[in-house]
């Protein structure tokens, strides 16, 4: 489907931060380092993914920024100083968190319902957001998204949210996400460890490597949106998906170079 919507403006033409992640380090009860100073910046409108290998502390990053764990040092320094307010900010997890007693509407109410918000009252933004995930045979992760989405978050973080799905119906949910946040113009944090799908979805990805976890590189994909199966199908996004395959193995080496053990 061709979409006439003018797509977010690239990251270089984006002039406010959003959000700054400045020498963050997170140190688990245990001693072992998940983050070392790690220094990002996030930009109103970004699509941005973090992308690296199990243990690179990507999830850590996520759950820093929703403010649902705190860093061990350094700040997050949200635009105009404090924090985001919370319900400004919409999680998605890997695993559907829905209620399994209720059903899809009750499970995208709740958020509204949690301010007071009466189920009538509800009614016109539950059903279009429903609408707008385009839900079909009750897809699990189809409501968690449009939970998340119902309040109207300036922020959406997405934690690997399509890992366990078929790649036919990962390829749709991506495609669906873009044509949400081209048109929500909110800002993305999607953490996820295939290349593909950063690339296909980014206008930056973040590579990460392990032990600690820390910004190895940070790659700018230029391409236009709207992005669709021709892009996908595309030299450019082959030449675009090599060179952050190249980034990420790099990442991965310069781990494995610092820990012989390869635990």
């Amino acid at each position: 489907m061709i979409r006439e919507k003018v797509a977010p403006a690239p990251a270089s033409d984006v002039a406010s931060t959003l959000l700054a992640l400045r020498g963050v380090g997170k140190v688990f009860s245990n001693g072992v380092p998940a983050l070392s100073d790690v220094n990002l910046t996030i930009r109103e409108g970004d699509f941005l993914s973090l992308l690296g290998p199990s243990g690179c502390g990507k999830s850590t990053a996520l759950r820093l920024i929703a403010g649902l764990s705190t860093p061990t040092s350094g700040v997050l320094d949200w635009r105009g100083g404090g924090s985001l307010d919370r319900s400004n900010i919409g999680f998605v997890f890997q695993e559907p968190t829905l209620l399994p007693w209720a059903n899809v509407f009750d499970n995208v109410w709740l958020p509204l319902r949690l301010k007071g918000i009466s189920r009538a009252k509800a009614a016109p933004a539950v059903t279009e957001m429903l609408a707008r995930v385009h839900l079909s045979g009750g897809m699990k992760m189809r409501v968690s998204i449009a939970r998340a989405m119902v309040t109207k978050p300036r922020v959406l973080l997405m934690d690997e949210p399509f890992a366990a799905l078929d790649e036919i119906t990962r390829f749709k949910l991506n495609n669906d996400l873009l044509e949400l946040w081209q048109d929500e113009r909110f800002t993305v944090v999607f953490v996820t460890h295939s290349v593909f799908e950063s690339v296909f979805l980014s206008n930056r990805v973040v590579v990460m490597a392990a032990r600690p976890g820390r910004v190895f590189d940070e790659l700018a994909i230029e391409a236009s949106y709207p992005r669709d199966e021709a892009f996908r199908t595309s030299p450019h996004y082959a030449a675009l998906c090599r060179q952050a395959s190249d980034v990420l193995v790099k990442a991965i080496n310069s781990t494995a170079g610092a820990h012989h053990d390869g635990h």
